[in-house]
């Protein structure tokens, strides 16, 4: 009998203990998943699900339409900026393009909640809406925007003490007061501006918030154009007349120019063209298609380079350094063309000498027929008037009978008057022939003065603008 009571003992004990495992394994699971009571992290109230923002930051119990203090002093809002890219400069319009963090700082304690470990709460856009936040703007800005991919990027941080950071990422376009004359070898100083739209100094008081420090640059921003030299941050009042006066900050950073790219598609060019004119020079002068191609070629060249330069700037009133460069090399060109115009105008002139020395010759046949040269003796009577006795004078007069006479005078009227003509062509023939010679000096003048005249012009220049 007692045998039988203990197996029976024994089954019972056996299924007891079978029904409690699993139970000690779940519990034991459980303990793995959740932790020990010991080691659980302290969870803050403000970041549990329970509690909402609206209700935590008493969004509801108060008027946000005002600003924090309203008619007591005003608010102090910090300004730090972080410039992400300098996206464009562009000259025909006067703006650059450029993206940015904005931040503001400043304390609203209505937006305080309590917390004990003093940790921050973090929202998007969508608490901007509900809440009080800085009306910062543009000044001349033409186009802006904040950045919407994937969602508005817009941050809003809010401290236990009531101290708000605002975020935001904005593309700004805005104007840019350029002085083009120095253009290519300038540098351009931009300034973006920052403002309140509706409180003035005296609702709120806008200051960088570390000074110089305030402004970040990525020292990866490069443009294609401009070497960014400097950036650095001012600060001051402006005055509206119908508002008042407003603190407005300053990002101001300073472009030089790259010269290089100008190098290679404007001055290189000009140059060639000015030096190519001068190729005319020891072209023969009688070569006449061939000097005035040239010279036509290298206007023209001239022309289309000036135009294309033009194209890609405002067109401001006053003279461009490029203009003055392109200009002179225009000149430079335009004058080898017109120092042949005159070589072949005198060439001309040259070749009509020529023909009047020949008949020139014919004439001094028909002279030495007459003998004047060897007889000194001439038939004058009563007929010859008083200059035409004076113009004889050194001629013997001999006794002739009155119809020798006659005949003789209609013989020495010729002989007179192809000796004034044989006289006349001599002297142009001397200055035909100082002609001839200045066309060939003319060349050999021009292929001396020219390029020492270029290279003196390129000597001034390069030393004014750089």
């Amino acid at each position: 009998m007692s045998l039988f009571v203990k197996a029976v003992l024994f089954l019972l004990c056996a299924s007891v203990c079978g029904k409690m495992k699993p139970n000690l394994r779940r519990t034991s699971v459980q303990h793995h998943k959740h932790g020990t009571p010991l080691f659980k992290k302290m969870l803050d109230e403000t970041k549990t699900h329970q509690v909402k923002s609206d209700h935590l930051l008493r969004v509801d119990d108060h008027d946000f339409t005002m600003r924090p203090a309203f008619a007591g002093p005003a608010v102090p809002v910090g300004v730090d900026v972080q410039v992400e890219s300098l996206d464009s400069i562009s000259e025909v319009d006067m703006d650059f393009t450029m993206t940015l963090y904005l931040r503001h700082y400043w304390k609203d304690e209505r937006l305080s909640f309590p917390s004990k470990t003093n940790k921050s709460m973090t929202f998007d856009g969508r608490l901007v809406k509900k809440i009080w936040v800085p009306d910062v703007f543009f000044v001349h800005s033409k186009r802006s925007f904040i950045h919407d991919t994937t969602t508005e990027n817009i941050m809003i941080r809010v401290y236990p003490d009531g101290h708000v950071l605002y975020s935001l990422r904005v593309t700004v376009t805005s104007a840019c007061n350029m002085d083009f004359s120095r253009f290519p070898l300038d540098t351009q100083t931009c300034t973006l501006e920052l403002e309140s739209y509706a409180y003035t100094d005296e609702d709120l008081m806008l200051y960088w918030k570390s000074g110089d420090e305030s402004l970040s640059t990525d020292d990866k921003i490069s443009l294609s154009q401009f070497l960014i030299q400097k950036f650095h941050t001012t600060s001051r009042l402006a005055f509206y007349s119908s508002t008042g006066w407003y603190n407005r900050l300053y990002i101001n950073f300073a472009l030089r120019r790259h010269i290089f790219f100008f190098l290679l598609q404007t001055y290189f060019p000009a140059t060639l063209m000015v030096m190519l004119s001068w190729v005319s020079f020891w072209i023969d002068r009688r070569a006449v298609p061939a000097r005035v191609s040239l010279g036509i070629t290298t206007v023209l060249t001239m022309s289309t380079i000036i135009t294309g330069v033009n194209a890609s700037m405002p067109r401001v009133s006053y003279i461009k350094a490029v203009d003055i460069y392109l200009w002179v090399s225009f000149v430079f060109v335009f004058l080898s063309v017109l120092e042949y115009a005159v070589i072949n105008y005198l060439t001309t002139v040259h070749d009509g000498t020529d023909r009047k020395s020949k008949e020139k010759v014919n004439t001094q046949l028909i002279f030495n027929t007459c003998d004047i040269s060897h007889a000194r003796t001439m038939i004058l009577d009563e007929a010859y008037s008083k200059p035409d006795t004076n113009g004889l004078a050194g001629y013997t007069q001999a006794p002739v009978s009155s119809e020798e006479a006659a005949d003789k005078q209609d013989h020495m009227v010729m002989c007179l008057s192809l000796a004034n003509e044989a006289t006349g062509a001599k002297k142009k023939t001397l200055r035909g022939f100082r002609i001839i010679q200045n066309t060939h000096v003319i060349d050999a003048y021009s292929r001396m003065i020219f390029p020492g005249a270029f290279i003196f012009f390129n000597l001034i220049y390069w030393c004014v603008y750089c």
